[in-house]
């Protein structure tokens, strides 16, 4: 059975190129009418160019399908949003997928290269999400989808803006999920590794040819999709390979709350390290399930 997005409208941040421009293509293929949003900058941040998104909306209409070129910055989110509501009258579906790189060692990064991945990943996606959220609460149905990546999840030399600004935002999209799920708002988030103008930097020609980004947006197409239910999720996606990731977290030890010294830690240390049984936390209550275990509070 083929899923559809009939009557869904979808923007995609960042498609006029590589992944975002994959998940455009694919969601217009299935009938979702699209805002293919691009300022269509260079790979670091600079310039634009509005004909990159036209081209991504000149496939889609060849193909049958609807969408409209947004060449709006994502740190305006607002306009990117009410460009959907103009042309199509409502949005269902926000895939944060623009990025820039701006990679050097740490203590070579300068506060331009931190400020503008943040601009651009973390706070483009809050602009975006926040301009739509309300809208899909009301209507009481919205997807969003946050890219990150595997330097969010487990840090990447010469990534520290990138790799800070990636991992957040999975905090973004939990919070989202918890907020909107009594309403019909779901959030996910993907980390893939496909070729694209980034990865092209960090990646040699043979490892992004077994890369296609064609193969990571069905996963976002149906995180995207009303009979998905997921939320809150984290997703690696690439090469055909795609896994849920999860916290994992030891049994810990257990110190006394009155007082407790630095060797006491030390001594216990291997036994705060041991996940041989360990547990998989899911929410700020499990943390204090946890804490409240202590045998301590007990005997007091």
């Amino acid at each position: 059975m083929t899923l559809r997005f009939d009557n869904k409208v979808a923007v995609v941040t960042g498609a006029g190129n590589g992944l975002g421009r994959s998940h455009a293509l694919l969601l217009g293929s299935l009938g979702a009418r699209v805002v293919v949003n691009d300022l269509g900058g260079s790979g670091s941040g600079e310039g634009s160019d509005a004909a990159v998104a036209d081209g991504v909306v000149a496939q889609i209409k060849a193909a049958g399908g609807e969408a409209v070129a947004n060449p709006d910055s994502v740190t305006d989110g607002d306009k990117i949003v009410q460009c959907a509501l103009d042309t199509f009258g409502r949005i269902d579906i926000v895939v944060n997928n623009a990025g820039i790189l701006r990679d050097k060692s740490f203590h070579k990064m300068t506060d331009d290269d931190w400020d503008l991945v943040y601009q651009v990943h973390l706070k483009g996606a809050y602009k975006v999400s926040r301009a739509a959220f309300p809208h899909m609460r009301d209507q009481g149905y919205g997807r969003f989808v946050m890219t990150t990546s595997a330097a969010g999840i487990y840090g990447n030399f010469g990534q520290a803006n990138y790799s800070a600004c990636k991992l957040a935002l999975h905090g973004l999209s939990q919070t989202i999920a918890i907020e909107g799920r009594a309403k019909g708002v779901g959030s996910n988030t993907i980390a893939p590794i496909a070729a694209s103008r980034l990865m092209g930097t960090v990646m040699d020609e043979k490892a992004m040819d077994l890369l296609k980004p064609e193969v990571v947006s069905p996963l976002v197409a149906w995180l995207c999709h009303e009979s998905c239910d997921s939320t809150g999720g984290l997703f690696e996606v690439g090469a055909g390979w795609i896994s849920r990731v999860r916290w994992e977290r030891s049994q810990g030890a257990y110190f006394d709350p009155a007082g407790f010294a630095p060797a006491d830690v030390q001594g216990a240390w291997e036994k705060i390290n041991d996940f041989s049984d360990a547990t998989h936390p899911a929410s700020t209550a499990a943390t204090m399930k946890a804490i409240g275990g202590n045998p301590h509070l007990a005997a007091e």
